[in-house]
């Protein structure tokens, strides 16, 4: 037993000299410097497209279908027919009230000759005219009711599916194709009321789908909502995305994206934070006796972004912190910088042939 006593207790004093000669040994890590860039607020939304006008075309009176002048998906003009109703009844009346207008013009120009000479009395003139202005009002009435009968697109625009056939009989309300002007669409979106401050007209937004992957729609915001939703929070709001090739289309689903409050500031790798509670801390290099030592410093930080965070307060342009290691690292601890990471950039990129450090 005093054998074993003895072996153990010069293990145990043994073991005592072994550890700080291992914690004195320089610990490999891979370090940042501390940058400045330009950076902005990002806020990312769900958004969907709606056309820039849309009109669901139908009659306005009940009649049957004579001729149907456009084919799906095409692109029409302002004023295009895009379906004659039946109108043979129309069209004599409109032949019978030129005849008639064309008859009251003579009366009224053989009336102003025979005025001239005496022959009629200013009277007479005067019935003349109000018969012609009478005929011509006539005319108009039946050009305005034969104009109904043709459903003309209000506006550039392409149409949908066609939803009638010849000989269908209409009726008001039924519907005969959707037309959409999408040559520049609305993105409507929801940001929270906290990005309030951050959105206004006129600031620039990207979008993208997945029907498009790898593309960005580049818009701008043409107007905020005057409310903010009480149940969500959150405000609607409004982009304009110009579509000259016409690939977007009314109801996608659009991711968006806002850059807002563009400043330069100090970044550095994310990987770089120590979080302790609510606070944030980094391992910084210091230089002594011709070394490097860590040193854990609190810093205070704004935005973060992919690979990256903003630091608005503790950290100074050109610094070194710690971006892989430091959980392993102690305060006062002597360090070997492995690798040099610049902010954002992959960390093979930095290791190239030496391999990670546990």
């Amino acid at each position: 037993m005093v054998r074993v006593r003895r072996w153990a207790a010069g293990w145990l004093l043994g073991c005592c000299m072994v550890l700080p000669a291992l914690a004195q040994q320089p610990m490999q890590v891979i370090v940042a410097a501390v940058e400045q860039r330009e950076i902005a607020n990002e806020i990312e939304a769900l958004g969907t497209l709606q056309a820039n006008e849309t009109a669901v075309v139908t009659a306005n009176m009940t009649e049957t279908i004579s001729r149907i002048h456009f084919t799906d998906g095409q692109r029409l003009k302002a004023g295009d027919i895009l379906v004659e109703l039946t109108n043979r009844e129309q069209l004599a009346q409109l032949e019978e009230a030129r005849v008639a207008f064309n008859d009251a013009e003579r009366q009224l120009q053989r009336a102003q000759q025979l005025v001239e000479r005496r022959f009629v009395s200013d009277q007479e003139l005067d019935d003349r005219r109000r018969e012609r202005e009478l005929a011509q009002a006539r005319l108009r009435a039946v050009e305005a009711r034969l104009a109904d009968r043709l459903i003309r697109a209000p506006f550039d625009s392409v149409v949908g599916l066609r939803q009638v056939s010849v000989g269908s009989l209409l009726t008001p309300g039924t519907p005969v194709a959707t037309l959409h002007d999408d040559s520049v669409m609305k993105l409507d979106f929801s940001v929270p009321e906290t990005r309030l401050a951050s959105i206004r007209p006129g600031l620039a937004i990207t979008a993208s789908s997945a029907a498009f992957a790898g593309r960005l729609f580049e818009g701008e915001i043409s107007g905020v909502d005057n409310e903010v939703d009480p149940v969500t929070r959150s405000i609607r709001v409004r982009a304009l995305i110009p579509n000259p090739d016409g690939l977007l289309r009314p109801g996608m689903l659009m991711t968006v994206r806002i850059a807002s409050a563009p400043r330069e500031a100090l970044v550095i790798p994310e990987e770089a934070l120590v979080p302790v509670g609510r606070r944030q801390f980094v391992m910084l290099l210091s230089e002594r006796d011709g070394g490097w030592v860590a040193e854990r410093r609190q810093i205070n930080i704004g935005e973060r972004y992919p690979g990256l965070v903003e630091v608005t307060s503790g950290l100074q342009l050109g610094e070194q912190v710690i971006s892989h290691g430091g959980f392993r690292v102690q305060p006062g601890q002597r360090v070997v910088i492995k690798a040099v990471l610049e902010p954002g950039a992959p960390l093979a990129e930095a290791l190239s042939n030496n391999p990670v450090v546990n």
